[in-house]
């Protein structure tokens, strides 16, 4: 624990949006995700984000407010809605519509400074959909350029909301960046021409593609997060950090939300100094508890209890 500072403050950049089904909304958002988990382990955060003056801006707030988190980031906007995806149930599965021109696109660059400047900034975390339009992007580099800490990139892509220079730009700005297979498979074929046709690379290509990666973002890691099957750390020097031996959840309702656990627990164990393999095994197992229940976020906040008891 020495040296670490429990005081400090993650601040969580980027979209607050409602999933609207047919029956009801979800509130979600991946950045908000790990807010509303790091509030209910009591760590300090503050999420920056902007909704708008309607009904799902209310339900947002009052999500603020049962997790006890604060508002000081929480901006409204008068004219653009709040954040939505639309899903679609078909016969092939779900279909997300991620409506463009929403409040969050236009996340404000002086409120969100002052914000971030009123608290003692350890880490920030951001994606890549909030940046998906040029005023909240600036915003983004803003903070970037005004805060000291960890910089963690959730990079966290979506089909026709993020391009290869904006990816490219967030790997640059961030220390540390958490890809799914998929994203990273993308990432290969962007800078290593590796086509969606050829055929797979071995293990030890893949850990030797992930090192160059971290040398060509100047990256101090690279977390490639594998479903049930764990994640695996590329470190700097060469370290990595196989964590394959999770117990899996004894089932699985959806896995929506698993990957916002895991960068919440990674980033609550940076703040309270735990070691890096417990903080990866701690942050794999909490993901996968995270799949057995509907949703991102537990309904019940007693959830936390057994995490909080166990990792005391």
């Amino acid at each position: 624990m020495s040296g670490v500072n429990l005081t400090a403050t993650t601040i969580v950049f980027g979209e607050a949006l409602v999933d609207d089904f047919a029956t009801e909304q979800v509130v979600g958002g991946a950045p908000f995700n790990v807010a509303r988990h790091l509030a209910a382990f009591m760590a300090p955060q503050l999420m920056i984000t902007r909704v708008g003056k309607d009904h799902n801006g209310e339900t947002i707030a009052a999500e603020f407010e049962r997790f006890a988190m604060s508002q000081a980031g929480l901006q409204r906007d008068s004219i653009e809605e709040t954040g939505r995806v639309i899903v679609e149930r078909g016969a092939h599965g779900h279909r997300f519509v991620i409506v463009p021109n929403q409040a969050y696109d236009y996340i404000a660059r002086e409120d969100a400074l002052a914000a971030a400047k009123a608290v003692d900034a350890g880490a920030l975390y951001f994606g890549t959909l909030a940046q998906r339009a040029e005023r909240s992007r600036g915003t983004l580099k803003a903070l970037l350029s005004a805060t000291s800490g960890l910089r963690f990139l959730d990079v966290n892509m979506r089909d026709g909301q993020v391009d290869e220079r904006t990816v490219s730009d967030s790997l640059h700005a961030a220390d540390i960046a958490k890809v799914n297979e998929d994203e990273l498979q993308a990432l290969f074929g962007w800078y290593f021409q590796l086509g969606p046709n050829d055929p797979p690379m071995a293990a030890d290509e893949t850990r030797s593609a992930c090192a160059a990666l971290l040398q060509m973002f100047g990256l101090q890691a690279l977390i490639v997060t594998l479903g049930h099957r764990g994640s695996v750390y590329f470190g700097a020097g060469g370290v990595t950090i196989d964590t394959r031996d999770t117990p899996p959840p004894a089932f699985v309702i959806d896995t929506v939300g698993a990957g916002d656990a895991f960068s919440a627990i990674f980033l609550l164990g940076r703040a309270r100094g735990w070691p890096l393999e417990s903080t990866l095994a701690r942050a794999n197992e909490f993901a996968g508890a995270i799949c057995a229940i509907p949703g991102a976020v537990p309904r019940d906040l007693g959830f936390y209890d057994q995490w909080m008891t166990r990792w005391r």
